[in-house]
């Protein structure tokens, strides 16, 4: 069952991340968010982490993917509500220098 919610309004996409970003969560992610892109003119996008306690690497290249697709349509992405283990994936992989961390 995936928990990834999705709020789009007024150009804005919020992306409830699931429990756990893994391999399988973020192919499905991958799909949908490019899904929206195609449907609706998003200019940002708020990745939640609210519910998150686990991300591997295919959850940072989801990340990473979908921040190189807004900028080209000249919009910014931003990540909320990190916890610890999710501040130093960030950290550790690069993520904080891509993407605006709101703490």
């Amino acid at each position: 069952m995936m928990e990834h919610r999705f709020e789009q309004e007024e150009g804005r996409l919020i992306i409830r991340m699931p429990r756990e970003v893994d391999h399988h969560s973020s192919d499905v992610l991958r799909r949908e968010t490019d899904g929206l892109f195609l449907r609706y003119p998003i200019r940002s996008i708020v990745f939640d982490f609210q519910d998150t306690v686990f991300m591997d690497s295919s959850g940072i290249g989801v990340i990473l993917g979908r921040c190189r697709n807004l900028r080209f349509a000249g919009g910014q992405a931003s990540a909320v509500h990190l916890n610890g283990q999710i501040q130093k994936i960030f950290q550790v992989s690069g993520l904080h220098k891509v993407i605006e961390v709101v703490l």
